[in-house]
């Protein structure tokens, strides 16, 4: 039975008696789509169906025992992350794109510290299914644990693939962001005079600066690891259009579903907790 939340905030139309409708299992045409289970069944749901996925984006469990997951062996973890990526492309549209953010797996503590970064670790997994690197981007922040024998950690990672094509769906105008000299013109040739830089703002770059979800964050819950909105809303903003399905297959706190609805997406996610 679909489960039913209170969501004013959100301007779309999937209400019931004022109510927004959160559906438990997944159907063609849903608005968004919640499932409290392993994400591959969930895929398999999406698989059965018929329909493709315009964006993949998601930050899976980084194997350090947290809370919410079960650690493993690094071999075991990067098996378990091969499974889950090889579910996702089979419902991947032709021209949509995968977006795996992720940070460092750690081993050790103290001086015995040894860091993987799990984009490293995972790219070849990509690879061998055929996808293109679109870009390798870096999430900055300015705050998190303060290290005592080795630098403290500031950044994470998003690796962007699509398949192997250029038809793939790219939109670079709504996530400009404001020129660094903005009104700045250009000073001779046949432009004198004229906006040397776009008037809509310029290419974010692959270097994000944007603060993660901490404490006192608007955003903060009790999970946590949660990445945010603005980081989301950037990517689907960019790589799909209105009406697109957009999946997270560790949904977490619904970071993704919150963002796909404030932009006219449509939604699934899955989650054991």
């Amino acid at each position: 039975m679909d489960k039913h939340y209170q969501m004013n905030l959100f301007p779309i139309s999937e209400f019931q008696n004022g109510e927004l409708v959160i559906a438990d299992e997944f159907a063609p045409g849903q608005k968004i789509t919640l499932y409290h289970g392993d994400r591959l069944d969930l895929l398999k749901q999406i698989y059965d169906s018929g329909e493709k996925v315009q964006l993949i984006i998601t930050s899976p469990p980084y194997n350090v025992g947290k809370e919410y997951e079960q650690r493993t062996s690094l071999e075991q973890y990067v098996m378990d992350q091969k499974q889950t990526i090889e579910a996702c492309l089979e419902v991947l549209s032709p021209t949509g794109s995968i977006c795996w953010q992720v940070g460092h797996y750690i081993e050790g503590s103290g001086r015995n510290k040894e860091a993987f970064p799990l984009d490293l670790v995972l790219y070849p997994i990509f690879k061998s299914f055929g996808l293109k690197l679109r870009n390798r981007i870096v999430w900055y922040f300015g705050h998190g644990l303060h290290e005592t024998y080795r630098f403290s950690g500031r950044h994470e990672t998003i690796l962007w693939f699509t398949w192997n094509t250029d038809n793939y769906t790219f939109n670079l105008d709504p996530i400009r962001i404001p020129q660094k000299y903005p009104g700045k013109k250009a000073y001779r040739g046949p432009k004198k005079g004229t906006p040397s830089g776009n008037p809509l703002g310029k290419n974010p770059s692959d270097v994000w600066d944007m603060p993660n979800v901490k404490s006192n964050h608007v955003e903060k819950t009790e999970h946590p690891c949660q990445f945010p909105v603005a980081l989301v809303e950037r990517l689907l903003l960019a790589m799909t259009n209105e009406g697109d399905l957009v999946l997270d297959p560790y949904a977490g706190v619904g970071t993704v579903a919150v963002a796909s609805l404030l932009n006219n997406r449509r939604s699934a996610g899955a989650d054991i907790e």
